[in-house]
């Protein structure tokens, strides 16, 4: 049985425990939602002002040139690829997760049509992230394919020969669910199919190697595990073997090869600086460095595998507390147990039926209870309980500044919680516009 002097011994042994100061989290907050939005990194304030004030205000148009504006997307591209296994050039930071997969899911169905026109379905999870599935219906209905939805344990059956391309989360945003990315790349590959994997849920969370696993396109996001701010832009890569073979759709100036000739016609620039587009948000992107920044710093302490060394442990840690310690209050475990298919997040179910109306599951409440006691985790919605998918209480565990006692303090307030019956008050029942 695990106490609370055992979590306190940890967190004194933990080698990553000072990088925690170089965010900015409020007294009495246990932030458990980094896997939506992370922490403001403790310099990004004065980085903003900077660019605000000085770069902008004083330099003015000369700042595109004096304080190297024109390269932040290849420069933090390079930063983020350093964490998900892409060489330096291979990553352009831009734009949002959904537009890029726009872009990379467009160049993907191009090639398939070229290589292998009688191929007309994109394959992907019914469970994945419904931004994704919207793109792809998109693209599917304009470029005459089909989106074919499957459940996980269908995905190497479905690798038929009728399939393009298979688009899939790494980590599954509802479960915290881990795909073993070689493994099915390689077996994609084998079928003649081409893969887009969404990292929006492992960037920063788990290692990736996007070229050890000889992926093809990918795309994420940045204001998550790696704690870029709100709106934060987002990422694109596309393995090198593929990515002079057509133009992104989105064929804006900068992309352009030369985007200050102003030519009249368009010629894509060479490799992944022509998934660029327009204009970038410079001061966004300069706040989003300063997380990055953190990164680089983590390199030096293990890098990304000691960042995946303590997710576990801390995973591990709050599953077994919860099982532990909320046992009867109709919860069960969403997220795998095994380490392979892990993120860095835990989920459990509510079971239907116990919720104010009798209908719900009182896991939105229970979310709610939980934020007015200073423990921020979310809520995601289920299909009302008639299937698979039941209402989800989800828990991110952001290495670079969660530590042991706060697990232990999370799983106290969640079970005062549930014996307390706190979350039945109306005030935790009514729904903003954001869940």
């Amino acid at each position: 049985m695990t106490r609370l002097t055992d979590c306190q011994t940890l967190d004194a042994q933990d080698p990553l425990r000072h990088l925690r100061e170089s965010f900015s989290i409020p007294d009495g907050v246990i932030y458990l939602d980094g896997n939506s939005l992370g922490v403001m990194p403790k310099a990004a304030p004065a980085r903003v002002a900077e660019v605000v004030s000085h770069e902008w205000g004083h330099e003015l148009i000369r700042a595109w040139n004096s304080a190297d504006w024109f390269s932040l997307p290849q420069r933090l591209g390079d930063k983020i690829g350093r964490l998900i296994g892409a060489r330096p050039g291979e990553v352009v930071a831009t734009d949002t997760t959904s537009i890029n997969l726009y872009k990379v899911l467009s160049a993907a169905l191009s090639i398939a049509a070229e290589d292998a026109p009688t191929r007309k379905l994109i394959v992907s999870e019914r469970s994945n992230f419904p931004t994704d599935l919207y793109i792809a219906e998109s693209l599917a209905r304009e470029r005459g394919f089909e989106l074919k939805l499957i459940e996980p344990e269908e995905i190497e059956q479905s690798l038929t020969a009728n399939v393009a391309v298979l688009m899939l989360t790494h980590v599954n945003y509802r479960t915290g669910a881990m795909h073993d990315m070689a493994a099915i790349t390689a077996r994609a590959h084998a079928a003649g199919i081409l893969t887009v994997w969404d990292l929006a849920h492992s960037a920063g969370a788990v290692p990736v190697d996007l070229n050890a696993a000889n992926a093809d396109f990918s795309i994420g996001c940045s204001y998550k595990y790696l704690n870029g701010g709100p709106g934060s832009p987002a990422f694109a890569w596309v393995n090198a073997r593929l990515a002079d073979r057509f133009w992104q759709p989105l064929a804006g100036w900068w992309g352009h090869a030369q985007p200050f000739e102003f030519t009249p016609d368009y010629r894509p620039a060479p490799g992944i600086a022509r998934y660029l587009c327009g204009t970038q948000p410079i001061i966004s992107m300069s706040a989003m460095e300063c997380g990055l920044d953190v990164f680089m710093q983590a390199e030096a302490l293990g890098g990304m595998q000691a960042l995946r060394k303590k997710s576990l442990a801390l995973t591990d840690l709050f599953i077994e507390l919860v099982e532990e310690r909320c046992a009867g209050f109709g919860l069960g475990l969403a997220t795998p147990r095994e380490h392979a298919r892990r993120g860095s997040q835990v989920s459990f179910t509510r079971e239907p039926g116990a919720g104010v109306d009798g209908l719900d599951s009182g896991a939105f409440a229970i979310v709610q209870a939980l934020i007015a006691r200073g423990v921020i985790g979310d809520f995601r919605a289920g299909d009302g309980g008639t299937g698979a998918h039941k209402d989800i209480l989800r828990f991110g565990f952001t290495p670079l500044y969660i530590g042991f006692e706060d697990v232990w303090n999370a799983v106290e307030q969640l079970h005062q919680v549930l014996e307390t019956e706190a979350w039945r008050e109306l005030r935790f029942n009514q729904r903003s516009a954001v869940t």
